[in-house]
C-alpha cells in the first residue's frame, strides 16, 4: 500500500495536509506451508464456535466487544470513525523536544511525510525544526488505536515515527551487576572500542542470511544438496584479560576477533 495515512500535521494555527508513505519494505523470503504427502498448500478457513465447522465468509465477520460472558456489542468502521474527533484524525504537535531525549526503545515504525498542499508551511516547519534540532511530539488515531508519534526532519524532509506509550515499554529484567572490571580491563576495552569505531554507513550492511537462503533455494531447484556453511575456526581463551589482549591484537592487524572466552578467572575479571 503506497499511502497508509491521509490527514494533516498542525502546530498552533498552521495546518499542513499530508500523506504518510512507508519508509521500509519487507525483503523476507516467503515460504508456503504444504502437506508433505500431497505437496498441496495448507489453507486456513475461518469458522465460528457454533457453525459446525462451516466456513464464515469475510463479509459476514464483524468486530465485537465482550462486555459480559457471551454478550457482545458490535462495532463497524463507521462507528470507529464517529468517535474520532477532528484532533484524533490529524497529527497535532503538542511539544518540541531534543531528539537526544527520546530513548530509541520507544520507536516503532517510520514513515515519510509527503505534503499534499501548503508546501510553504511544510518547508517552514521542516526548516525551523531542523535548524533548531527539535522533534515534534504528537498523538493521533491510526486505525482504531491512539498512537504517540515523533515528527523529525532530515535534509529538509519530514519523517514520522510511531512510538510506544510508556506503559507499553516493559521494564528491563537485568538485575544490578555486582562484578566490577578492573581499570586495566576498562582501559583496554576502550582502546578496542576506539580502534573499531567509525561512521555508520547503511550501505555497508546487507542481509547475508537471505542471500544464503536464496542460494539454497536455487540449489534445491537444481536438484542439488544444500552445502553446509564452513564454520570459522574459533579459538578459546581462559580469562577476560587474555580475551581482551587477543581481541586488541586482532583489531590492530585489521582482523575480526576470533577468540571466545571459555572461562574467566577471578583474578583477571577483577572479582
Amino acid at each position: 500500500m503506497a499511502y497508509s495515512y491521509k490527514g494533516a500535521i498542525s502546530f498552533g494555527l498552521i495546518y499542513i495536509p499530508i500523506n504518510l508513505q512507508a519508509s521500509v519494505k519487507n525483503n523476507d523470503v516467503s515460504f508456503n506451508l504444504l502437506d508433505k504427502n500431497t505437496m498441496s498448500r495448507i489453507k486456513y478457513k475461518k469458522t465460528c464456535v457454533d457453525c459446525d465447522d462451516k466456513e464464515v465468509k469475510q463479509q459476514d465477520i464483524v468486530k465485537g466487544y465482550e462486555y459480559e460472558k457471551d454478550k457482545y456489542v458490535i462495532f463497524d468502521d463507521k462507528d470507529f470513525e464517529k468517535i474520532k474527533s477532528a484532533k484524533d484524525k490529524n497529527i497535532t504537535i503538542e511539544k518540541f523536544v531534543d531528539i537526544s531525549e527520546i530513548d530509541p526503545i520507544y520507536y516503532d515504525k517510520a514513515y515519510y511525510v509527503l505534503p499534499t498542499g501548503a508546501e510553504k508551511a511544510y518547508a517552514l516547519l521542516a526548516t525551523s525544526m531542523e535548524e533548531a534540532g527539535k522533534v515534534g511530539i504528537a498523538k493521533t488515531v491510526l486505525g482504531t488505536k491512539e498512537t504517540l508519534v515523533a515528527v523529525r526532519v532530515k535534509d529538509g524532509k519530514m519523517l514520522l515515527s510511531t512510538m510506544f506509550f510508556n506503559d507499553e515499554v516493559q521494564k528491563n529484567l537485568v538485575k544490578n551487576i555486582d562484578a566490577q572490571p578492573s581499570e586495566k580491563e576498562i582501559t583496554m576495552a576502550k582502546t578496542i572500542i576506539e580502534a573499531m569505531s567509525g561512521k555508520f554507513t547503511p550501505s555497508e550492511y546487507h542481509d547475508e542470511y537471505r542471500e544464503k537462503l536464496q542460494k539454497a533455494i536455487e540449489e534445491k531447484i537444481a536438484g542439488k544438496e544444500i552445502t553446509a556453511s564452513k564454520a570459522r575456526s574459533m579459538g578459546t581463551v581462559t580469562n577476560l584479560m587474555e580475551a581482551l589482549e587477543k581481541t586488541l591484537s586482532g583489531v590492530s592487524k585489521g582482523k575480526k576477533p576470533s577468540a571466545t572466552v571459555k572461562k574467566k578467572s577471578k583474578k583477571a575479571s577483577g572479582e
